[in-house]
């Protein structure tokens, strides 16, 4: 499959479900008035959003002050792109209902990005930069001997959601994953867990998906918005025949001190077997409530990697 002319596939809604399917959206009735959307931000958020109306018979305008550039990185790039199980291995949620939307969200991208790197491989016209690759996560002790069952309820739930067909694919859990993975016995690991979970050159999608939207029709302006957005919605919407407008600002948010970034600091390198031997899983040693770090590293293409660090937390 290519999309070297038109994107033969589409977002559309199953139920409750975001779904990726073959072929090209319904079309809309042409007696009915199309409305547009006005997304402000032009990240991974801003463009998924972007897909999913255009799709569902929407006008789109994408308005944002920089676009995903390699030289010149927006934090849609930087980010980690490794599809985990919530709750993520760096950190503990605190709001039950952020952490159920959450589970709910990243299986619905789990089964998006599985299909699209099937029906679509990397090597065609253009690169998305996904792939399926095993994700391998390991612990000091045993998880039921763990103070805090958290880690051991993921990975049951993980279990439930691989027996509902969920999809979750090459769940194991094995002790030899650590010797299969030659960890150092110095680490002290006992204990480990592996299944397949897509990793994404973010350079290469960012790329990708602002090429989909603009063949699906969208319209990219380059600007800046300042203020509060809900102090300029009634302008917005008057200056660009908007019926409504999505923030998808993120860390942009202005004056909201209420968004703020929750991760660590990650490091690209060159992933050649050069220097160390060459990284094709993910791997990561979870959270340590002792010392409050995490390490993790990841294949994100195939020359480059990122070791993930994440120092002390509160």
């Amino acid at each position: 499959m290519s999309i070297a002319s038109s994107p033969d596939f589409f977002l559309t809604r199953l139920g409750d479900e975001l779904v990726l399917q073959e072929g090209q959206p319904p079309q809309a009735d042409p007696n009915v008035p199309r409305k547009r959307i006005l997304i402000v931000g032009g990240g991974v958020t801003g463009f998924t959003t972007a897909w999913a109306f255009l799709d569902a018979g929407y006008d789109v305008t994408v308005i944002a002050e920089r676009w995903a550039d390699p030289k010149n990185r927006i934090t849609s790039q930087i980010a980690g792109a490794l599809w985990e199980f919530p709750p993520a291995v760096c950190g503990k949620h605190t709001d039950v209902i952020s952490l159920h939307n959450s589970k709910r969200w990243c299986m619905t991208a789990y089964r998006v990005f599985d299909k699209l790197q099937a029906i679509m491989p990397r090597s065609d016209y253009l690169d998305h930069g996904v792939q399926m690759r095993m994700a391998n996560f390991f612990f000091d002790q045993k998880m039921e001997n763990m103070p805090d069952r958290g880690q051991l309820d993921k990975y049951e739930e993980i279990v439930a959601q691989n027996v509902a067909q969920s999809n979750i694919k090459g769940v194991r859990r094995d002790a030899n994953i650590v010797h299969e993975h030659k960890v150092n016995q110095k680490a002290g690991v006992v204990d480990a867990y592996q299944h397949l979970a897509p990793v994404i050159d973010t350079d290469a999608y960012m790329h990708w998906l602002r090429f989909v939207l603009v063949c699906k029709g969208a319209v990219m302006e380059t600007r800046r918005i300042n203020g509060d957005l809900l102090d300029q919605e009634v302008t917005l919407l008057a200056e660009y025949g908007a019926d409504a407008i999505v923030n998808a600002t993120g860390l942009a948010v202005a004056g909201d001190a209420s968004v703020y970034p929750l991760r660590g600091a990650l490091i690209r390198v060159v992933n050649d077997g050069s220097k160390f031997p060459k990284v094709t899983e993910a791997l990561a040693v979870t959270h340590d409530d002792k010392t409050k770090t995490l390490y993790s590293s990841f294949p994100r293409n195939d020359n480059n990697a990122h070791p993930w660090w994440l120092g002390p937390t509160t």
